[in-house]
């Protein structure tokens, strides 16, 4: 047996990018086979822990092998359970089906995107925006973007992100070399600019008090706290990234919520063509979370400091990571932006509007602090003065009720769990009644209970 010693960042082992920071464990080299001569790369030996979402199903399998036999009800993770529209399946369906025939073969197609579909999300959701069709590229999702776009910026890049904040911009941050080594008293890594996002700020940083850096990642309405920003906000934030030079990576995946005038877009924003790209996706506001579709903007006048058209070195990106996204997925694009398949989508949203609202609801009653909720399918908890995880743990093992630990969203997320309205009406009303039996029951062992109610 050979025992792997954990190195922490602040041990002097840890100081020399040759020695191998390795996580506590112990295991048989016979059973895994012989080494390599090839170097761990030194940026995956950053990453603290696992990542968030698989952690969760870790626990949620164990949790499942202890009580076989209990329904295991699922709030976490943000995946949609209402079957996508049948007008937009047998519109995937039928071209699936032309694909065994001559007339109907299609092999590779463009890398950016079905032209048609590009031309569509321009109309759709960009009108009036200026957004041309040859500025959308259609892909397999908005994180994949995302990992992509990190290809685009390179390693010698400062980042700040919200706080808490989506794990996945951190993760391929660290993975692309932009951070440093992770800090366990602050349980933030060395070298991004966390913005403390939070009930005291309105869930909007300050950025009197933010550091310049080169790349601000910025999602609303907001995974996880379930908050979107005001146009005022935005104003604000577009005014700092023209002052201090930044590009504004915005993720709106989640814009099909938004119920009342606040902007769907960053392109809702003079000047924001100038400094922002734009990411978002089919996977919540059609369903495809399975399906695989998403787009990013990238406007022809964002340009680097020498003058160079940020958009052409996309293209080399895309043509040379990406084969494009699925025929089929993109052929359900399409219908999903047709007035019909429009109109059956929001049906489907409006489902998930009413799930968040029954959630809201019912822990409102029983004395929780609930932010977001409102343009967002996402609820936002608070635990004062307990651990995210412990929280977690305790839910799930008296509910048999799947949540989010606040925690894994970064250290702003510490006493919260996000919530998720995503799940089967049956589920979130049976889900609604055990939260009543366990809290009712419990509530004086819970300081952070009170007669607060929704603060949005």
């Amino acid at each position: 047996m050979v025992s792997l010693m954990f190195c922490s960042s602040a041990s002097p082992l840890c100081s020399s990018p040759s020695k191998i920071t390795k996580a506590s464990l112990d295991f048989d080299m016979k059973k895994l086979g012989g080494s390599t001569k090839l170097v761990r790369n030194v940026n995956l030996e950053k990453l603290k822990n696992n990542y968030l979402f698989p952690e969760i199903n870790r626990r949620e399998l164990e949790h499942i092998e202890k009580h076989p036999n209990v329904q295991l009800i699922s709030l976490g993770t943000g995946d949609t359970t209402k079957p996508i529209p049948e007008q937009i399946t047998s519109h995937m369906s039928n071209f699936a089906h032309g694909l065994s025939t001559v007339e109907g073969y299609r092999g590779y197609g463009l890398e950016q995107g079905n032209k048609t579909l590009r031309k569509a999300i321009a109309e759709t959701f960009y009108r009036d925006l200026h957004v041309k069709s040859n500025e959308v590229f259609v892909s397999d999702g908005a994180q994949s973007d995302i990992s992509r776009l990190q290809l685009l910026l390179g390693s010698n890049v400062t980042i700040a992100v919200q706080d808490p904040t989506f794990p996945a911009y951190i993760d391929s941050s660290v993975i692309i070399g932009q951070t440093g080594h992770f800090h366990e008293p602050t349980k933030k890594y060395q070298n991004v600019v966390y913005m403390p996002c939070g009930p005291k700020n309105s869930f909007f940083p300050d950025l009197a008090m933010t550091p310049r850096t080169d790349v601000i990642f910025f999602c609303s309405p907001n995974n996880p706290t379930g908050y979107v920003a005001s146009r005022k906000q935005l104003h604000q934030l577009v005014d700092f990234a023209k002052r201090n030079g930044s590009i504004i990576i915005f993720d709106s995946a989640y814009a099909a919520f938004i119920e009342d005038d606040s902007p769907r877009s960053i392109y809702e924003i003079p000047g924001a063509r100038e400094v922002a790209i734009e990411v978002s996706s089919f996977s919540k506001f059609a369903g495809f979370t399975g399906v695989r579709l998403g787009w990013t903007i990238i406007p022809d006048e964002l340009l680097y400091s020498n003058g160079f058209p940020i958009i052409n070195d996309f293209h080399r990106i895309v043509t040379t990571s990406f084969n494009g996204a699925s025929n089929i997925a993109q052929a359900g694009g399409l219908a999903c932006l047709s007035s019909g398949g429009l109109k059956e989508i929001r049906s489907v949203n409006d489902y998930y509007k009413e799930n968040r609202k029954i959630l809201m609801d019912t822990l409102v009653s029983l004395g929780l602090k609930v932010y977001g909720g409102v343009n967002a399918p996402y609820l936002w908890v608070h635990f004062k003065g307990s651990k995210s995880w412990d929280v977690f743990a305790e839910i799930l093992e008296n509910t048999h009720i799947i949540t989010v630990p606040g925690s894994g969203f970064g250290p702003g997320g510490e006493e919260y769990l996000r919530i998720s309205g995503f799940g089967r009406r049956e589920d979130i009303v049976e889900a609604s009644k055990r939260l009543q039996n366990f809290f009712n029951t419990r509530t004086k062992h819970f300081t952070y209970l009170s007669s607060s109610s929704n603060t949005n």
